[in-house]
C-alpha cells in the first residue's frame, strides 16, 4: 500500500515537530512544507531534506493529508483551502477564533467527506489515558496549567493558548450540560489574558475550577478529580497518575503504571490512521468546537470586564 502524503504548513516551533515527526511516521511520507518566513523555511527544508515552499497552495497536487500549524487567524483560510481541495487536514488549536470559522469548516470537511481533526494533545497523554476507565461521575476538577512566557503563540491569550486544553478534557469526563461560567483574567505583558481563572458548574452539578497562566516562574500542567470513595491525581508533564481511595481504616495511593510516550507522535500517527482507515478521529472539529464555545464565554467574560 502506497504511503499517505503529508505536508505541514508553517514550521514555527510547533510546525517542525510535526514535520520531523511525520518524517519518522510508519504509514505515511512527509511531501512537502511550507512556511512564508524564507529563513526559516529553508532551515527545516534542508535539515529534513524535503522540498519547502513559501506559498502553501503549491502543496495541493502535492498530499492527501496536512497539518496546519500556522496562527489562530490565519486557521480558518488555510484549512479551508486545503479541504476544498479535498485533502484531509489536522487543525493545531486553537481551532479558530470564532465559532462561525469552526462551523465553516466542519461544514467544508463534511461535504467533502474529508477527515478533520483538532489538535488537543492531552487527549493522547499516557497518564489520561491510563485513568479514564478509574474516572466516574466526577463532582469537583481543579486544573492548574502554568508556564513561563512563551514568547510565541502571543495572537492569542492564555484561554485559548492554553486553558482550552483542560476545558476540552472537562468537557469530554463530565456528561452533562454547562450550566454557568464565571471567569477573571488580566493581562500583564500582553494585549491579551495572561492568567486565568475560571469556574464551570454542570447541570449535574459538577463544578470545575480552572487556572491558566503563561506568566509563571514554574512549568505545571496538573488536573485533580474528585469522585465519590476517589480522589485522581494527574500530571500531564511529567505523565504519572495516583489514585487515592477510600478504605475500611485508611486511604489507599496506588501509583499507575504509565508507559511514557510522546503525545504529539501519538497524535499524528492517529491523524494518520484515521484518514488511512477513514475513521472519526478522537478530536473531530465538532469536538473541538464544543471546547471553543466554552472557551470563547470565558474569554469573553474576561474582556467585558476589564472594560468596566
Amino acid at each position: 500500500m502506497a504511503k499517505l502524503k503529508v505536508g505541514v504548513i508553517g514550521v514555527g516551533h510547533l510546525g517542525s515537530i510535526h514535520a520531523k515527526i511525520y518524517k519518522e511516521l510508519s504509514g505515511c511520507s512527509l511531501e512537502a512544507i511550507s512556511d512564508t518566513n524564507k529563513a526559516r523555511l529553508n532551515e527545516i527544508s534542508q535539515g529534513l531534506n524535503v522540498p519547502g515552499y513559501p506559498d502553501y497552495r503549491e502543496l495541493f497536487t502535492k498530499v492527501d493529508a496536512v497539518s496546519v500549524a500556522v496562527p489562530t487567524k490565519l486557521h480558518h483560510t488555510i484549512a479551508s483551502d486545503f479541504l476544498k481541495h479535498n485533502i484531509h487536514t489536522l487543525v493545531e488549536k486553537p481551532f479558530t477564533p470564532t465559532l462561525e470559522e469552526a462551523d465553516s469548516l466542519i461544514k467544508t470537511a463534511k461535504d467533502n467527506d474529508l477527515i478533520l481533526q483538532v489538535g488537543h494533545i492531552e487527549r493522547f497523554n499516557s497518564a489520561f489515558g491510563a485513568t479514564q476507565k478509574i474516572i466516574k461521575n466526577p463532582k469537583f476538577i481543579e486544573c492548574h496549567r502554568l508556564s513561563p512566557f512563551p514568547n510565541r503563540s502571543l495572537d492569542v491569550g492564555a484561554v485559548l493558548d492554553i486553558m482550552i486544553h483542560d476545558i476540552d478534557i472537562i468537557l469530554g469526563l463530565v456528561t452533562s450540560p454547562v450550566e454557568r461560567i464565571d471567569s477573571v483574567g488580566i493581562n500583564v505583558l500582553t494585549s491579551f489574558e495572561d492568567i486565568a481563572n475560571a469556574r464551570i458548574t454542570f447541570k449535574n452539578g459538577c463544578v470545575a475550577n480552572l487556572t491558566a497562566s503563561r506568566i509563571s516562574d514554574e512549568t505545571m500542567r496538573k488536573i485533580r478529580i474528585f469522585q465519590e470513595n476517589t480522589y485522581i491525581s494527574l500530571d500531564y508533564k511529567d505523565a504519572e497518575a495516583w489514585v487515592y481511595r477510600k478504605g475500611l481504616l485508611k486511604i489507599t495511593k496506588e501509583n499507575l503504571p504509565i508507559e511514557k510516550e510522546q503525545p504529539l507522535q501519538k497524535e499524528l500517527q492517529a491523524f494518520v490512521d484515521c484518514v488511512v482507515k477513514h475513521q472519526a478521529p478522537l478530536v473531530s472539529g465538532e469536538v473541538a468546537r464544543s471546547a471553543l464555545k466554552v472557551a470563547l464565554e470565558i474569554q469573553n467574560q474576561i474582556w467585558q470586564r476589564n472594560k468596566s
